[in-house]
């Protein structure tokens, strides 16, 4: 038996500002991406498209008094922020922007979201192979904790060893052969030939400390663009919000090494299972600490695969730790709707993501959509719960009578249909109940009407 420990809500260091003064600086900091979504919300006829159309581009600088740069800037921050989602070719206004003057919490989600994207934001250096620059977004979040932990400003020289030291562990852990002054001139392409490797540092020789040198002043500049640092010269300083959003991600890496359960190395499936016997709260420390270890492309990725597979309860597991990852994992959510096995859950996700009431949720689910969502839960309690609790779920269908479950039941389709069928006549104490759900399972299993 082990005890489960509560650990106190940790405070933010000395000095942070309170939250309504971080979403100020974040309203601030997105200005002109809201005015931009508020823009296109309004725009008239097509044009607010993704990427913005030429002549939507001149119409909104002209509206908005900005030029060309600083509108396809601001439409390029209000997407990455969630002020505007795209569907298909067409853009249209977030749920953030309709909570931007009110909630402060979903400003300062945005903000991390753009935070999160500081590598989009601002180009990479042309002529620098992709592994480069991907090495060197890998080793910025130890730069950030290094300025997080200074508590003020540190030269660029210190940084720029500690970005070459986590680019060399990089390499090691990869069991790469760091490359020196002595590189080849010519590397190997996607189709196989070789070709010039570009050379970003030709005036200094070409060597990893140049190369790091450009990728530092790349990542600072991008970091800056967001607002999460201001550049002085030789040195760099976390703004008050980057000094917050750093602190929050050391704190969630925190939780993954205090996790109780031993969760983070496990695979999705298995944490998953893990946390089935644990109350909501317990579950989303676990959940947390899981996701913290893991990046957050890949963690998504892994949960919807699980959330794929045969076993129902995973399913709707996979779903409640994807609502934990947030606004992360919203394009993945939305790309699944597609799936008639995953789109109830996904309907669900996103209803919740915007904003709506979890109670009012249901309300987006067709008829269809819902029979398929009660039939996979009670598959999921046949699997893993008690009996009493599959007669329960009785009560959670859309239908108001057994016999319009039934019917319903047995023409949506869904791959567990007889064996739920069986398990639920199985369980139920009414005789006459249970023969008539014994009926329908049978014609389900033989294909009769």
């Amino acid at each position: 038996m082990t005890t489960r420990r509560t650990r106190p809500a940790p405070r933010p260091p000395e000095g942070t500002p309170p939250r309504a003064e971080l979403a100020r600086q974040a309203r601030t900091v997105l200005a002109d991406a809201v005015r931009i979504a508020h823009w296109a919300a309004g725009a008239p006829g097509p044009g607010a498209t993704a990427p913005l159309a030429a002549h939507a581009l001149e119409r909104a600088a002209t509206a908005l008094e900005l030029s060309p740069a600083q509108v396809r800037a601001g439409w390029d921050r209000a997407r990455l922020a969630g002020l505007i989602e795209l569907h298909g070719d067409t853009a249209r206004p977030g749920w953030r922007l309709r909570a931007w003057d009110r909630d402060d919490s979903a400003v300062l989600r945005g903000w991390v979201a753009l935070f999160d994207a500081w590598s989009l934001v601002h180009a990479a250096p042309a002529g620098i192979e992709a592994g480069a620059v991907a090495e060197a977004v890998e080793a910025v979040p130890q730069v950030l904790s290094l300025l997080q932990l200074s508590a003020g400003p540190v030269t660029v020289p210190a940084l720029l060893d500690l970005l070459g030291q986590r680019v060399a562990e990089l390499h090691e852990e990869r069991c790469e052969v760091p490359l020196g002054p002595g590189r080849p001139a010519t590397a190997p392409t996607a189709a196989g030939t070789t070709a010039d490797r570009p050379d970003p540092a030709a005036g200094t020789g070409g060597t990893d400390a140049d190369l790091n040198a450009l990728l530092l002043d790349w990542a600072l500049e991008g970091l800056a663009a967001v607002g999460a640092l201001t550049l002085g010269h030789g040195h760099a300083t976390l703004t008050p919000l980057g000094n917050w959003a750093v602190w929050v991600k050391l704190e969630q890496i925190c939780v993954a090494a205090q996790s109780p359960a031993g969760n983070i190395e496990q695979s999705a499936a298995d944490m998953l299972l893990g946390c089935a016997r644990l109350t909501p709260g317990p579950a989303r420390d676990e959940y947390r600490a899981w996701l913290a270890a893991r990046t957050v492309g890949s963690a998504v990725a892994e949960l919807l695969a699980v959330a794929r597979g045969q076993d129902a309860l995973l399913r709707g597991l996979a779903f409640e730790a994807l609502r934990v990852v947030g606004a992360p994992a919203e394009p993945e959510v939305r790309a699944v709707l597609a799936e008639p096995s995953l789109r109830p859950y996904a309907l669900l996700w996103l209803a919740e993501y915007e904003g709506n009431d979890p109670d009012d949720a249901q309300d987006i689910l067709s008829r269809e959509e819902a029979t398929w969502l009660w039939v996979d839960t009670a598959a999921a309690v046949a699997d893993h719960g008690e009996t009493g609790l599959l007669v329960r779920h009785l009560d959670t269908a859309v239908q108001g009578t057994v016999p319009a479950l039934l019917d319903e039941v047995r023409a949506v389709g869904h791959p567990r249909t007889v064996q739920v069928l069986v398990a639920l006549a199985a369980a139920h104490p009414d005789p006459a109940l249970a023969k008539a759900v014994r009926r329908a399972a049978f014609q389900v299993h033989t294909g009769g009407a």
